[in-house]
């Protein structure tokens, strides 16, 4: 298989290949011209993070079958445009998942034992020995995030034997925190009030962007020390520069900026400060983390010409996927199911059970079930999740999934039917296809039908006179516009389920005031862009 190996990667990966017979090339910067020039006979690129794969990229390689990124982030490619030309799309989520555990660990202990000033100091030829730093033994650790690298730093700090070792992740079942002997908490205000460090592991999304802004860490202890060795965005740095500055945070150990290098001035005095520990974006540079992308790359490579699974695909080939081209319309149905389902019942998910009844229930229902599971499970996973790999990252997560066929669809065709058993018990979701859409038609034990699509405000209240108007006059105060109302009851005034979709989204304060008017027991707003 003709290879074209761009950007450094690690010569084991590349020997790797030519061990199992492939013909590799390898390209360190090349000219446009000369990347062209190999592109033409090209079955398989392999890449870092500095050539940009794009549609005009593919338009030169048109024997291109497949392209591996050593590494996890696929920013630098079109997955888009691979995928409509039928171009497999493979990473490396694994390799550097120690290394970046190593990294956040070794930036706590430089932070609180003051490392880095004691260093400074005795290089410019200073014999300082009033620096005293602090201890982790018998504090309280607090590990934001519990995925591949959040698991393996809270199995690190357990060794320091603090007082208590906490664990924040609204995705994961709590016998995920005990095996690494941590408590899993139930909010994250919960973690900040009782933790002396506190420590960022979950990927960037619109959740998790800014969730540890002012508020937040006016929550922390006074002295407490924070580490993000995650991603930049989720600790809002001029909020944090101004805790430090106050002195309510006692320092921070920072790898990951906003903005990558830092320019700002704000990030120019963060990086200054005289109790912050920083590091340019390390986490993954080590000898042995890029040794682990490049032979893990190199043998999907090998995998995918052996016709073998491929289990690190972040895409689906449109042009070899006859089957979900069939079974589009409720492929994204399954999906916004899932999607839907994350965003209303945000718990420590531990079960999932997916029903196909109907007409589709004649088909292979595992298509959908994969669908499910990328809809509940991308949204919060630091990697993509898509059809190809979400039973994995569903094992990684510890979530159970159960699959099952029926012929009985009530009123419908065809129904997709999604369970999911988190910490607070099951809740159920059903939903169908009208006119090729997606439309739910049951929320719990109750029927209801509307199209899932924008901002969705799902309320449910005692339904007795009056409350509709409320919610009216709220929203149009806000200058929000109803574009829809549907209700779900058994009985008259009883309890009740109602669904807005909305023009515009919603702050969590103005969820909150509408669930106050209402005396509402449950409020979210779900957000299906």
């Amino acid at each position: 298989m003709r290879t074209v190996v761009v950007d450094a990667i690690a010569p084991e990966g590349i020997a790797y290949l030519r061990e199992h017979g492939f013909d590799v090339r390898q390209l360190m910067k090349p000219s446009p011209e000369a990347l062209a020039e190999a592109l033409t006979d090209c079955e398989a690129l392999v890449t870092r993070s500095s050539t940009a794969v794009t549609a005009g990229l593919l338009d030169r390689a048109p024997r291109l079958r497949i392209i591996g990124r050593a590494g996890v982030g696929v920013d630098n490619i079109d997955v888009d445009a691979c995928s409509r030309r039928g171009v497999v799309v493979v990473n490396a989520p694994h390799g550097n998942v120690v290394s970046a555990a190593e990294h956040t660990v070794g930036m706590l202990l430089a932070l609180v034992r003051r490392i880095p000033d004691a260093h400074a100091r005795l290089k410019a030829l200073e014999w300082d020995r009033s620096i005293y730093g602090a201890e982790l033994h018998r504090k309280t650790l607090g590990v934001v995030g519990l995925g591949k690298v959040g698991l393996r730093v809270a199995a690190r700090l357990r060794g320091f034997e603090p007082a208590r070792l906490l664990v924040y992740d609204p995705y994961i079942p709590e016998a995920r925190a005990r095996d690494v002997g941590a408590r899993l908490v139930p909010d994250f205000d919960a973690l900040l009030r009782e933790a002396d460090v506190v420590t960022f592991h979950v990927p960037l999304t619109p959740e998790t962007e800014g969730m540890a802004g002012a508020r937040e860490l006016a929550l922390l202890r006074p002295g407490a020390r924070v580490v993000n060795c995650a991603r930049g965005g989720i600790v809002v740095e001029a909020d944090l520069l101004a805790a430090l500055e106050s002195g309510h945070v006692a320092g921070a150990a920072i790898d990951v900026w906003s903005e990558e290098p830092p320019r700002s001035e704000t990030l120019r005095r963060l990086i200054a400060h005289p109790r912050v520990v920083v590091t340019p974006h390390l986490g993954a540079n080590s000898a042995e983390a890029q040794v682990n992308v490049a032979v893990d790359v190199a043998r999907q490579l090998v995998a995918f010409r052996d016709g073998a699974l491929v289990e690190h695909a972040v895409n689906i080939p449109v042009a070899d996927a006859t089957t979900v081209e069939e079974l589009r319309p409720f492929v994204a149905l399954a999906e916004v199911l899932g999607r839907f389902c994350v965003q209303l019942d945000p718990e420590h998910l531990a079960r999932v059970e997916v029903t196909v009844a109907g007409a589709i229930a004649e088909t292979d229902p595992e298509l959908l079930a994969r669908g499910v599971l990328a809809g509940l499970l991308d949204p919060v996973t630091a990697g993509p999740v898509n059809l190809v790999n979400a039973h994995l990252v569903a094992r990684e997560r510890g979530v159970e999934v159960e699959i099952h066929r029926t012929e009985s669809t009530g009123a419908y065709k065809s129904m997709l039917t999604v369970c999911t058993q988190t910490a607070e018990g099951k809740k159920l979701i059903a939903g169908t296809v009208f006119d090729g859409q997606p439309r739910i038609v049951q929320l719990r034990d109750l029927h209801i039908e509307f199209t899932p699509e924008g901002y969705i405000l799902v309320l449910s209240y005692e339904d007795r006179p009056g409350m509709v108007g409320r919610i009216g006059s709220i929203l149009g105060g806000l200058n929000v516009n109803i574009a829809s109302m549907h209700v779900g009851r058994k009985t008259k005034r009883g309890r009740a389920i109602v669904v807005l979709l909305l023009d515009e989204d919603l702050a969590p304060e103005q969820v909150t005031e509408v669930a106050r008017a209402v005396e509402a027991d449950f409020a979210r707003l779900i957000r299906l862009r």
